[in-house]
């Protein structure tokens, strides 16, 4: 399986295939410590992201992943705001997606995330991928929106203190 990363455009947003370069913008939008309350860890330098960039781009080991990643251009502005993300696995089932997003504090409240995530879901629907997971934690309210403006539904299914979401695809 080899599905790549491809220019999505939604109604404001250009989400652009991940690059190595993007690292110093990206720095900058994902400064805030805060933006880690619910997924641990603390912002990356430049350095870090360019070389955590490059082994994404460079793409999974496994001929069975593919890693898709974009970073979120609000076009208006002309600035990276974010990141999306796909990692999509062969199974028995059919192709799943396992997507993340995160928007940068400044931009965050303006619909930047759940437009992102809806136009990342609509881009895996045209793939062969038959379901989409998310793993958010229970008290993170604004993404728990966003996967569900994007067609995503809780599950009982808990993973490593998430609620696991999810949507199956029907084409």
């Amino acid at each position: 399986m080899d599905i790549r990363p491809q220019l999505i455009r939604t109604a404001r947003l250009d989400l652009v295939p991940l690059r190595e370069e993007h690292a110093e913008q990206m720095a900058v939008a994902l400064s805030d410590p805060g933006l880690h309350e619910f997924i641990g860890g603390e912002p990356s330098d430049i350095v870090a992201l360019r070389s955590r960039y490059q082994r994404l781009v460079t793409g999974s080991p496994d001929p069975a992943v593919s890693w898709c990643n974009w970073v979120i251009s609000l076009r208006e502005e002309r600035r990276l705001v974010g990141t999306v993300q796909a990692t999509v696995t062969a199974d028995r089932a059919g192709n799943t997606a396992e997507v993340a997003w995160v928007v940068g504090t400044p931009w965050q409240r303006r619909g930047i995330a759940a437009e992102a995530a809806q136009g990342l879901v609509g881009w895996l629907g045209g793939h062969p991928v038959r379901t989409v997971i998310a793993h958010i934690h229970p008290d993170h309210q604004a993404s728990a929106a966003v996967a569900a403006s994007a067609g995503l539904t809780p599950t009982d299914h808990l993973h490593d203190g998430e609620v696991r979401w999810e949507l199956t695809v029907t084409s």
